[in-house]
């Protein structure tokens, strides 16, 4: 058995891999989430309407009695913000099935106003 040796020019050089897919969260809460109407008791006081119908809600799962919220809020410089984790965390214990609740505050995707149901928009911005 004779051994080739490699030559200049065998080995094409590997070209850098750019992704063409960027991967969005699965984020999956809307108004047939059955604890949509619950969320939305949690009242944003800045604006006077429910998280849920603002769009500050990503997900929220409820996996073996602990509640996974997924959220976020209307700015990173919100002052809201622990008052409205605080009603959250409150409102999911009263649940029968809800024993712990684990809260998760994400800048990405940012909010914006289209991200609310649509009717409160309108009301709010008159678009």
């Amino acid at each position: 058995m004779t051994k080739k040796s490699a030559q200049k020019g065998d080995v094409k050089s590997a070209e850098p891999v750019t992704p063409t897919v960027k991967c969005e969260p699965n984020y999956s809460f809307g108004e047939d989430h059955p604890y949509y109407e619950l969320m939305n008791q949690v009242i944003d006081p800045e604006v006077g309407v429910g998280i849920a119908d603002m769009g500050l809600i990503y997900n929220l799962e409820v996996e073996k009695g602990v509640a996974k919220v997924t959220m976020t809020l209307t700015s990173m410089g919100c002052p809201m913000g622990p008052e409205l984790t605080t009603d959250i965390d409150g409102i999911l214990r009263l649940e029968d099935d809800i024993k712990d609740v684990e809260i998760e505050v994400v800048w990405d995707p940012p909010w914006s106003p289209d991200k609310m149901k649509p009717e409160i928009r309108d009301m709010l911005f008159g678009i």
